[in-house]
């Protein structure tokens, strides 16, 4: 039993008509029909497994209606597991179909092919106010979805002071929803989802809304709920949150599933994917009369090199890295120097350099031509991971005509040699290897 997965997804897809509205049921009328019955009977809509859709059959008639121009999919075949205890991430560009399948996930929306079978009570948190009514007060709320869970009386009784001082509401608690502030509305909303026990917890975006202790709150949060043995299903653009919580990430690309596997190597696609140059683009150039620049310099081209001086995307951690560039001095009697920055996965700038730096570096005007600058990355510096580098001319020290952010990319990986054993996550934004001393100061205490 403890081995079948809690969530299994097979063949989903979601049909949308464009500029049609929902369809004619309404809300209240499902949740008089399926919920109150089970509310009643002690029982919720979790507690066993749910088939979200019978298995259907995808083709030109789902379900008797063919696709026409105003169709879009926004999810198509969608099929994966998640193991009971699994903190799974979502990622994927806007659009790309992580909140519609939460929402499918979550009971809000029907699937139009395919099925999800749910083995466990779902606490889900996708949008400000979600499972919230505005007329109810925030304690009426609470009770509210906690009967829907499928918890008693004396369950929420239990939790409610809890919940209450988690959210930071306490003032608020018998305030109408309403009039409620979108930060307020979240912070609720999430102790609700999270203190409720739910066995499978789904959160979207929504924790950009809250400031960033809140944020922290909920991430500390989230990881007690995992240790829990609990199940996370999470989408964020915070690529730093979704590493640190997550163990494993699906990537979605126009509503289907490119790739399932480890954070990190699902992030790192993800990121290449969405880089302003092409993936895994360690060289560009530009012919001479469409290069960045003006009258004076242009910027021809921009290159990683691996430590034999070849263009190269992959780079040992134990290995130099080269960073180039080609530019050309078009009038004579201009002082020119170059730079590079370079930042990480996190689009943090791990650091700028430029030539006038080094010490062999003169002042002093460049006649007309072209000219390579390179510098060395030392071996042993970077963290794993991918990198992105701009690249600058830069006239008297001052003016940028021709410069390109971010336009190529590399990649370091740790082939082990330094880790001596060790396999966890090695965190920072760099990881040099420094000189260290060690000395005995007498005998045993």
């Amino acid at each position: 039993m403890s081995d079948r997965p809690i969530i299994c997804v097979e063949g989903l897809g979601k049909r949308y008509r464009l500029g049609e509205l929902g369809g004619r049921r309404r809300l209240r009328d499902w949740l008089r029909r399926h919920v109150v019955p089970l509310v009643h009977a002690g029982k919720g809509p979790g507690r066993e497994a749910t088939s979200l859709l019978p298995p259907t059959r995808e083709g030109p008639g789902v379900r008797g209606r063919p696709d026409g121009p105003n169709h879009l999919w926004a999810l198509r075949d969608v099929s994966f597991t998640v193991q009971r205890g699994e903190v799974l991430a979502l990622v994927g560009r806007n659009g790309a179909g992580k909140s519609t399948l939460l929402k499918i996930l979550s009971r809000i929306a029907v699937p139009t092919t395919g099925r999800a079978v749910i083995r466990g009570r779902v606490g889900s948190l996708l949008e400000v106010g979600t499972g919230f009514h505005p007329e109810l007060t925030g304690r009426e709320n609470i009770y509210l979805n906690g009967a829907i869970l499928g918890m008693s009386r004396a369950e929420i009784d239990r939790k409610f002071d809890e919940i209450v001082d988690f959210s930071g509401v306490g003032k608020f608690i018998d305030t109408p929803v309403k009039r409620y502030s979108s930060g307020m509305g979240v912070r609720l909303g999430f102790a609700v989802a999270a203190h409720l026990e739910p066995e499978i917890l789904i959160v979207d975006e929504v924790l950009a809304v809250g400031d960033a202790a809140f944020q922290k709150k909920c991430m500390g949060k989230m990881g007690n709920v995992a240790s829990q043995g609990r199940t996370i299903l999470f989408v964020s653009h915070n690529l730093h949150a979704v590493r640190a919580l997550c163990q494993r990430a699906l990537l979605l690309e126009d509503g289907r599933i490119t790739r399932d596997g480890p954070t990190r190597e699902v992030v790192d696609a993800y990121l290449r994917s969405v880089a302003e140059t092409p993936p895994d683009a360690a060289e560009v150039r530009w012919p001479p009369d469409e290069a960045p620049g003006d009258e004076a310099t242009r910027l021809l081209a921009v290159r990683v090199l691996d430590a034999g001086g070849t263009p190269c995307y992959d780079h040992s951690i134990d290995a130099p890295v080269t960073l180039e560039m080609e530019f050309s001095v078009l009038r004579p009697g201009i002082e020119v120097n170059t730079s590079f920055h370079v930042y990480n996965a996190h689009d943090v700038c791990l650091f700028a350099v430029a030539d006038f730096q080094d010490p062999a570096w003169t002042e002093q005007a460049f006649a007309p031509g072209c000219y390579r600058s390179r510098c060395r990355i030392p071996a042993r510096l970077l963290n794993e991971g991918v990198h992105r580098v701009s690249a600058i001319v830069v006239q008297q020290r001052k003016y940028f005509p021709a410069r390109r952010d971010k336009v190529v990319s590399f990649c370091v990986h740790d082939e082990g040699a330094q880790r001596r054993g060790y396999a966890g996550q090695w965190i920072g934004a760099v990881r040099p290897v420094l000189p260290w001393t060690l000395e005995r100061l007498g005998g045993a205490p």
